[in-house]
């Protein structure tokens, strides 16, 4: 038997985001047949709860994306970015 779906109201947003970043998570959300907002969804819900929102094929895949859009940043750089 299938999950009951779940009513939730969706707002629109403008979130600004690193370009080559971007890329990747448009390349990923193309992947999976979703959109984007859907894939961000998916992410922040997993991280929230401290679960891999990713298995090993899409983090492969993600690899070639990030090479492919030379995505060189890491989480361990993500609060010393700035804007030129």
């Amino acid at each position: 038997m299938a999950a009951e779906r779940k009513k939730i109201e969706r707002v629109q947003t403008v979130v600004r985001i690193e370009k080559r970043a971007l890329k990747v998570l448009k390349a990923l959300a193309a992947h999976h047949e979703i959109g984007l907002g859907d894939l961000i969804e998916s992410i922040v819900l997993h991280n929230f709860e401290g679960k891999q929102p990713f298995g090993p094929a899409s983090l492969a895949f993600i690899a070639q994306m990030r090479a492919a859009y030379r995505l060189d940043l890491t989480a361990s750089v993500s609060h010393m970015l700035s804007e030129y």
